[in-house]
């Protein structure tokens, strides 16, 4: 599964909503996919259901509350969901880190930089949104350099790949 290929799978009524024209919101919606198969792999450790299922929340409440800011009529409304998506994708970022002995460190690698591209944008939205800077002592967000393109056609999975 690669980005592109994803695409072309999510069905017209979501493509054909404006909300789609926000890369983070497709990013975002595509990391739950990706996290599906994540979970799962983790869900095989009897040690690890909790892992994989606070993984998973986590990780599907980024794009979630993207739609829902996304629907909000002011920008401080906006703000406040793009906030809480943020929120997750930290959260998302500390989830993957701690699955690190489940799914592998280059798996794992691959989520963390994808993670924090996510946060990036949403570093941008928020303040965007809110008409100021965000609640950060600064708003510049560094992380590995990754090819966007990279991350997003050579996703690797653990063994279980489905």
């Amino acid at each position: 599964m690669n980005f592109s290929d994803w695409q072309d799978r999510v069905p017209p009524s979501i493509r054909e909503d404006t909300l789609w024209d926000l890369e983070v919101y497709r990013l975002s919606l595509f990391a739950s996919d990706v996290c599906w198969q994540d979970m799962r792999k983790i869900h095989e450790e009897s040690n690890a259901y909790s892992l994989a299922d606070q993984l998973y929340r986590a990780v599907g409440s980024i794009s979630s509350n993207i739609a829902e800011g996304y629907s909000r009529g002011t920008g401080k409304d906006r703000a406040r969901f793009y906030e809480y998506s943020l929120g997750s994708a930290r959260e998302s970022r500390d989830w993957y880190y701690k699955s690190r002995f489940v799914i592998g460190e280059n798996v794992v690698d691959h989520r963390l930089d994808f993670m924090t591209q996510i946060i990036r944008l949403l570093l941008v939205m928020v303040p965007d949104q809110r008409g100021g800077e965000i609640r950060e002592p600064d708003p510049s967000y560094s992380a590995p350099e990754s090819n966007e393109t990279e991350l997003l056609q050579n996703i690797p999975f653990s063994d279980r790949e489905e």
